[in-house]
C-alpha cells in the first residue's frame, strides 16, 4: 500500500492548498466591494475638475500654460505604468504590461526617447528587467490608494513636461468593466487634447480670478491630472481584486476536481490490492 499512501499525502496536500485559494477568494470577493465603492465616489471629482477647467480655457482662448502647450514633434515621451503590488491575479499584469510593452515599442521604432514612472511593484520589476530608463516609482500602495505617494512620481513628469524635456506622458493601467472583465487601457495625460477639454455650453461664461487666470488655470491642470492618475489607480485596484477573486475560485474548483481524481485513483489502487490479497490466500489454500 505504499502507492496507497503516496496518493493520500498528495490529496492532503492538494486540500490544504484549497483552504488557502478558498480563504483568498473571500478576501478578495470582501476587498472588491470596497475598492469598487471608492473608484465610484473618485469619478464626480474628476469630471467636475475637467469641467470647470474646460470652461476656464473656453472663456480665455488666449491663456498659455505650459502644461497646456502642445509639442509639433514627440522626440520625448513619459509613460505612467499601473499594475499592482502582488501577483495571484490571473492574467491581469500581464494583460497592462503587453499593453504597455507594446506602446513603448512603437515611439521606439519613431526614436522617441523614453521616459517611465512605474506604480506598483510588478511594473517596477518589468521594467528594470527590460532595462528601460525610470525615473520615478511609488510601491506597496495598499488596497487604499493614497495621493500623497501618487504626487511624487506624477510631479516629475509634470516637471519635465513643464521644462520641455518631455514632449508627450501616457498612462497604461487596467480599467475596470465588471467582475468578469477587466481590460488595458492607454490614454495621454499630455498634452491635453481637445476631448480633454469638450464641455457643453448652455449660456456665456465669464470670471473674476484671484490672483490671476495663470495661476488658477495652473492649479486646477494639476488638479485634474491628480484626479486622473487616482483614478487610474483606483480602477487598476479594484480589477487586482476582481481577477485575484476569479482566479482564486479557478483554483478552488480546480483543487476540488484534483482531490476527485485522487481518491478515485486512490479507491481503485486500494481495491486491486485487496483483490491481490485474496487472490494469494485462494491460492494458498488451494494448494493445501
Amino acid at each position: 500500500m505504499a502507492v496507497g499512501k503516496e496518493i493520500l499525502t498528495k490529496i492532503r496536500s492538494v486540500q490544504n492548498t484549497q483552504k488557502i485559494t478558498r480563504a483568498m477568494q473571500m478576501v478578495s470577493t470582501s476587498k472588491m466591494r470596497k475598492t469598487q465603492e471608492r473608484m465610484r465616489a473618485a469619478r464626480p471629482y474628476a469630471e467636475k475638475v475637467r469641467a470647470v477647467m474646460a470652461h476656464l480655457a473656453s472663456a480665455n482662448t488666449d491663456l498659455e500654460h505650459p502644461l497646456l502647450a502642445r509639442r509639433d514633434v514627440v522626440k520625448r515621451a513619459g509613460i505612467l505604468v499601473v499594475t499592482s503590488d502582488k501577483g495571484l491575479c490571473g492574467g491581469l499584469n500581464a494583460n497592462t504590461l503587453k499593453r504597455f510593452y507594446a506602446k513603448v515599442n512603437e515611439l521606439q521604432s519613431q526614436d522617441v526617447k523614453i521616459s517611465v514612472c512605474a506604480i506598483g511593484q510588478k511594473g517596477l520589476a518589468a521594467c528594470q528587467r527590460a532595462k528601460l530608463n525610470v525615473v520615478a516609482s511609488a510601491v506597496q500602495l495598499g488596497d487604499v490608494p493614497k495621493l500623497e505617494k501618487l504626487i511624487g512620481p506624477l510631479t516629475v513628469l509634470l516637471k519635465q513636461y513643464a521644462e520641455g524635456e518631455l514632449d508627450a506622458v501616457y498612462i497604461v493601467y487596467s480599467r475596470f468593466i465588471n467582475t468578469m472583465k477587466q481590460e488595458p487601457a492607454l490614454e495621454q495625460l499630455l498634452p491635453l487634447t481637445d476631448e480633454h477639454m469638450v464641455v457643453e455650453h448652455t449660456h456665456a461664461w465669464d470670471y473674476l480670478y484671484e490672483p490671476n487666470a495663470s495661476e488658477v488655470m495652473e492649479f486646477l491642470v494639476k488638479r485634474y491630472l491628480e484626479s486622473v492618475v487616482y483614478q487610474s489607480v483606483a480602477e487598476n485596484i479594484a480589477s487586482e481584486q476582481a481577477a485575484r477573486m476569479v482566479a482564486m475560485k479557478a483554483a478552488t474548483d480546480n483543487a476540488g476536481n484534483a482531490i476527485k481524481q485522487l481518491r478515485l485513483v486512490y479507491n481503485k489502487s486500494r481495491q486491486a490490492a485487496i483483490t491481490k490479497e485474496l487472490s494469494e490466500i485462494v491460492s494458498g489454500a488451494s494448494a493445501v
